[in-house]
């Protein structure tokens, strides 16, 4: 059993909300907190958690439908719950939604506040998309980080969003509220590929404690440990990269490196980056990093894509027909980081579910699917985690998920500043 699947040592509990398919709520129990509550609304996703165990055992404490439903239990929760975890409904924000934002009945930030007032975590971890910081949507994000500093302050009926702003506002300048019912919170913008993670995926991530806690996340906040940089020396320079990939052909790493950019070895941004590790790529998850280490994916041939048919012994690993790439819609480079995962199937816009072969060998283009376990591995799940539903049900819930590394970097950093102030029982050793 891999060192992720291993019971770690327990140093406090969670809540997980807007659990998908569980990225962010593996990320954090891995991280040693035990869930109390995991909530998920779509059905599919749902029973992706009811039907996977717990890492290292034990049944996920799933309440399933909406959470606008959920009251008297969060109520019973409170003062026992460490970290409240989730990512609310991205869509209001994202490139791929409407982009009504606030005015979008999906936006479901006013729930993560609710939550708080009434379970009164000692943290909180918040991931959505980088729409939330567009030009645009300014002015309410910063309106959702006043929530959050004073969610026990709360919105009158007939109030707007921008009159509540600024009765908060006024609030945070007279610095009246009590410790104990204010927070203070940090939002960074990281990438995953930074943190590990062989995908290119922006995103933002926010933290709050308790104030009475007086945490300093400085000190702790996670910092970037792998570089574009990096990999480009290894690929280029230090062939270290290669040999990792020995069966690669002549031809394809020749095109591979080709493609790489120069390096500016006297730049001091450069020289820093460069003692980063690399970035992975996506011949790095389809040959197997971290929990999946040693259990590379047999290779997908002509033959598997009709009739779609499973290849070797791992779960999710089936061809699939019709790849096409076009201008704008370009296929992932295998020795690249993956683009975006997104929620989608075929019609995902800008070819990020298209991968580029080594050789040209299907009807002349050498482009494929990617299979939705090379999907899982690219948003680093465990190859023992099954998703429920057809292909793209569970193309959605990847789409849709926190990459179990990037949540699980986070809340270890949470629960050694928790534990710095004495507000957890048992370090956590990373």
């Amino acid at each position: 059993m891999s060192e992720l699947w291993k019971k770690s040592t327990e140093v406090g509990t969670c809540v997980e909300l807007f659990a998908g398919g569980g990225g962010l709520a593996m990320g954090v129990h891995n991280a040693g907190f035990r869930p109390l509550l995991v909530n998920e609304y779509a059905k599919r996703a749902v029973e992706t958690l009811q039907t996977n165990p717990m890492p290292g055992g034990g049944d996920w404490p799933v309440i399933p439908g909406d959470v606008r439903d959920i009251d008297e239990r969060f109520d019973e929760l409170k003062g026992q719950v460490d970290i409240l975890a989730g990512g609310p409904p991205c869509q209001p924000f994202s490139l791929g939604g409407a982009h009504k934002g606030m005015e979008d009945e999906r936006n479901m930030f006013p729930q993560m506040f609710r939550a708080i007032r009434q379970m009164r975590p000692k943290a909180v971890i918040c991931e959505n998309v980088q729409g939330l910081l567009r030009p645009s949507f300014k002015s309410y994000f910063d309106y959702i980080l006043n929530e959050l500093r004073l969610p026990f302050v709360q919105r009158e009926l007939k109030a707007t969003w921008e009159e509540h702003n600024e009765v908060l506002e006024k609030i945070l300048a007279n610095d009246s509220v009590p410790a104990s019912e204010r927070y203070v919170v940090k939002h960074t913008r990281v990438n995953a590929a930074d943190f590990g993670v062989p995908q290119v995926r922006q995103r933002v991530i926010i933290v709050a404690f308790r104030a009475d806690l007086d945490v300093q996340w400085g000190e702790f906040e996670p910092q970037p440990a792998f570089s574009d940089e990096a990999l480009i020396h290894s690929m280029r320079e230090g062939g270290e990269y290669w040999a990792r990939h020995k069966t690669v052909s002549p031809e394809a790493k020749a095109r591979a490196i080709a493609n790489l950019p120069e390096l500016n070895y006297d730049n001091p941004d450069t020289k820093e980056k460069l003692t980063r590790k690399p970035w992975r790529t996506l011949r790095d998850a389809i040959v197997g990093i971290d929990e999946n280490e040693g259990k590379p994916l047999e290779k997908i041939k002509e033959e598997h894509l009709e009739p779609k048919a499973q290849v070797g012994d791992i779960p999710d690993h089936f061809g699939w027909p019709g790849a096409r790439v076009y201008k704008g819609h370009t296929p992932n480079l295998l020795d690249r980081p993956a683009k975006t995962v997104k929620a989608g199937v075929h019609g995902v816009p800008g070819g990020e579910s298209v991968m580029q072969l080594d050789e040209i060998d299907f009807d002349g283009d050498g482009y494929r699917y990617m299979t939705v376990r090379e999907t899982a591995r690219v948003m680093t799940f465990p190859d023992r985690w099954r998703l429920a539903g057809p292909r793209g049900e569970k193309m959605r819930q990847l789409g849709n998920a926190v990459p179990v590394k990037l949540a699980q970097t986070f809340a270890e950093a949470v629960g050694e500043a928790l534990q710095s102030v004495g507000a957890l029982k048992t370090p956590k050793k990373r």
